[in-house]
């Protein structure tokens, strides 16, 4: 099973971890992962700035994994919610269609809608299944309490997102529940991290994290777990700073669900680049070590 992979934008400078983890977890589970050095951003912070060469730039990304016939795998929830919009868009809307293919064809370029855009949950969950990934897992986190976080864009719109029940989901508490972990409720679970106010009105920004910090805390979390490169951003870094500037009582680090996974699979913490996460996630191979040595 390949897949073309689209690295999204701020994962090669601030969040390598997500790609080191992300290719350790799909080896391990016989994925194969492609690079096309041509592929370029989503076209996701163009959106409201030039409508066009939003779905331009989604559109070519969308072509060159067709060049290759294989579907587009993307570890962010901003790129997959791009690529699905743009890709229902396009086999909605003929005129759009054509023009977009016009210009593509410029690069010997062509959208014909052949191929999907895929999330690394979806395809964990749909293409791998639970069970298969449980005859992996070597490693158990029995009696950890994780906080799942969806994000935004991986379930809404429903219409065009299709990965879950929006309101309702479970598949990624699932996934998280193959580790032995236990996914807890939590009242804010499906609310902003927080992140696309970032930049435009920090204050606000912080005030929406820290009271999702705050709740999955109080809801029992141990941990928080993501599956999108904004999201942990937000749940990571700004917590960061969050952390420096208002000295809030409810730090609660936040682990990428590959670097969940992984540890499950036996996968080390250096390969996972566990390090790397600015609000220290070193407990979680503690917790493993303390497990097996009682």
């Amino acid at each position: 099973m390949n897949f073309v992979l689209l690295r999204c934008c701020t994962t090669p400078i601030v969040l390598k971890q997500y790609e080191w983890s992300t290719n350790a977890v799909m080896e391990k589970l016989g994925i194969g992962l492609l690079d096309v050095p041509e592929l370029g951003c989503c076209g996701y912070p163009l959106r409201n700035i030039s409508f066009k060469a939003h779905v331009l730039a989604t559109a070519r990304n969308l072509a060159l994994s067709e060049k290759e016939n294989l579907d587009l795998l993307t570890v962010c929830n901003c790129c997959y919610g791009t690529m699905k919009y743009v890709d229902n868009l396009m086999k909605e809307d003929a005129s759009i269609r054509n023009d977009v293919n016009t210009t593509l064809a410029k690069e010997g370029l062509r959208y014909e809608g052949d191929i999907k855009a895929r999330h690394i949950l979806q395809v964990l969950y749909e293409d791998i299944g639970i069970e298969a990934i449980k005859e992996k897992v070597v490693q158990t986190f029995d009696g950890l309490k994780i906080a799942t976080h969806y994000g935004c864009r991986i379930l809404r719109p429903s219409k065009v997102a299709q990965f879950d029940k929006p309101y309702s989901p479970s598949k990624f508490d699932e996934l998280v529940e193959v580790t032995g972990a236990k996914s807890i409720d939590w009242s804010t679970k499906l609310e902003c991290c927080g992140s696309p106010l970032w930049g435009i009105n920090n204050e606000l920004s912080l005030d929406l994290t820290e009271n999702k910090l705050r709740d999955a805390k109080q809801s029992g979390a141990d941990y928080l777990c993501v599956a999108c490169s904004y999201c942990q951003i937000q749940f990571d870094i700004v917590q960061k700073i969050l952390l420096s500037q208002r000295g809030i009582g409810a730090k609660l680090p936040s682990i990428l669900y590959p670097q969940l996974l992984g540890l499950s699979l036996g996968i080390d913490g250096k390969t996972l680049g566990l390090a790397e996460n600015q609000v220290s996630i070193s407990e979680i191979e503690w917790f493993l070590l303390h497990k097996q040595a009682s």
